[in-house]
């Protein structure tokens, strides 16, 4: 199901505010990474970074003498990676941290094995077709959608909802099938009403997929 809990980098020990900055380098010299976790009593503090430790050339302070950045970049162990990819790139940071429902601290995920975790899965992986629907939000029903679809002999490999930009009473729906002749589904759909503004065969990701994909492949170059 790729949660949060199952995405969580093992490898990558947290640091405690008492900690010396020296011990931090070390650590992401070792781990090859810019950003490390701070916890405190099992609750998470925030990400030190190597910029900041670096940059004050006081390598005996200990970490709660520096800046914490990313106070609020953790999710709870049963997000899905989607809300991690989100919250990754709108702080630009490497790690997110993962808590439970206590707010203990759990560990760490990287952008990295969430982009690989994203990579493998099968709707992404799997060939078929893609179609975008317009639809006012109030006849959204995607149990109908399915039904629908089925009924053509395919099924709705994944799917995702947003909101359209241009008139705020409509959303656009994104749907991969699996197979990759969609003419006699998009004559169903529209057969019963509804508005295809796209489609797509023969493609490996969906639209939405793939910007994910992109977003991620840029911030890994930064």
């Amino acid at each position: 199901m790729n949660l949060a809990k199952e995405l969580i980098n093992h490898m990558i020990p947290p640091l405690k505010l008492i900690d010396k900055a020296n011990r931090a380098i070390i650590w992401m010299e070792e781990l090859r990474t810019n950003q490390l976790p701070v916890v405190d009593e099992g609750k998470f503090m925030g990400f030190i970074s190597e910029e900041i430790i670096l940059e004050s050339n006081q390598l005996d302070l200990p970490i709660s003498e520096y800046p914490i950045l990313g106070k609020e970049c953790f999710v709870h162990d049963h997000q899905h990676f989607y809300e991690i990819i989100k919250l990754a790139t709108d702080n630009k940071v490497e790690l997110i941290g993962v808590i439970d429902q206590e707010d203990q601290y759990l560990g760490v995920i990287t952008v990295k094995d969430t982009l690989n975790a994203f990579a493998q899965t099968s709707a992404v992986q799997s060939p078929g077709g893609i179609l975008i629907l317009s639809m006012p939000q109030i006849d959204y029903s995607l149990s109908e959608i399915s039904r629908l679809i089925e009924s053509d002999g395919a099924k709705i490999l994944s799917s995702s909802l947003n909101n359209d930009l241009l008139d705020p009473s409509k959303i656009k729906l994104t749907l991969k099938i699996n197979i990759t002749e969609i003419s006699r589904i998009v004559a169903t759909l529209e057969r019963f009403g509804y508005k295809i503004i796209a489609q797509y065969q023969d493609s490996p990701m969906a639209s939405n997929e793939k910007e994910r994909m992109d977003i991620l492949l840029k911030y890994l170059d930064i």
